[in-house]
């Protein structure tokens, strides 16, 4: 497994010498810069090649939210913050995860866990295509091996850049394929986009709060601009009235 080039961008030191020590304790990561602002970090970014960026939300300047906004051609994004609140908006911009400080070693661990899972099916993404969609499963052609995934397997799909991956109830996979493509040939009566970038299966739905929906023990986050759709679609159709 080869390691990640990772960068740390936030204004304080305290926050980055901390982030640093987790990083030394992880083999599959490989620190190669320290920023303490955007300007920075995009200038490193212009030059150089990174896997994944730790960035810091409330930062002066320019906030990493809007850094993440500028950037063309970004890493794998894991948000670091005091500030909770901006986890939904970090997320509708295709973050992998969002640490609160003080960050807990296990949840650094669990992050870093997920992008590097990320990153390894990026390795092999250029293999994997969607060959075939039926009323009850879809083909991906994944390396030399044509792979079958029904529809009532699939917890979620996640889109990643041009790519969407697929969770399912036995693996993940990876296509070329973007969210809105794969989303126009599901069947609307098992799935339902809900945000940018997340297509969910409502036959996982656990619960919904205000801002995000578990699926199957997975919180995903609920987009502004779908939650009064899907509110009224799925929800209030199915919601038991009092006598």
């Amino acid at each position: 497994m080869t390691s990640m080039k990772c960068i740390i961008v936030d204004d304080e030191p305290l926050a980055r010498e901390g982030i640093e020590l987790n990083i030394q304790d992880m083999s599959s990561l490989e620190l190669v810069g320290e920023f303490a602002n955007a300007i920075a970090a995009n200038d490193f970014l212009a030059q150089n090649d990174v896997d994944l960026m730790f960035l810091d939300v409330q930062m002066p300047g320019m906030t990493g939210l809007d850094f993440l906004r500028t950037l063309n051609k970004k890493p794998l994004v894991i948000m670091t913050t005091a500030y909770p609140e901006y986890a939904l908006e970090g997320f509708e911009l295709d973050v992998i995860d969002y640490l609160v400080k003080p960050i807990r070693l296990e949840r650094f661990v669990k992050a870093v866990n997920k992008a590097q899972e990320i990153h390894s099916l990026y390795q092999v993404k250029d293999n994997n295509t969607v060959e075939s969609i039926s009323s009850e499963f879809i083909y991906i052609k994944s390396e030399r091996k044509y792979i079958r995934i029904f529809f009532k397997d699939i917890l979620y799909i996640k889109g990643l850049k041009d790519y969407v991956m697929l969770h399912t109830t036995k693996e993940k996979v990876m296509t070329a394929m973007n969210i809105k493509t794969i989303n126009a040939q599901l069947p609307s009566s098992m799935f339902v986009r809900i945000s940018k970038s997340y297509i969910i299966n409502i036959h996982y739905v656990d619960f919904v709060d205000q801002d995000f929906i578990q699926v199957a023990g997975e919180e995903i986050p609920l987009g502004k601009t779908y939650k009064e759709d899907f509110i009224n679609n799925y929800i209030k159709t199915n919601l038991i009235q009092r006598g």
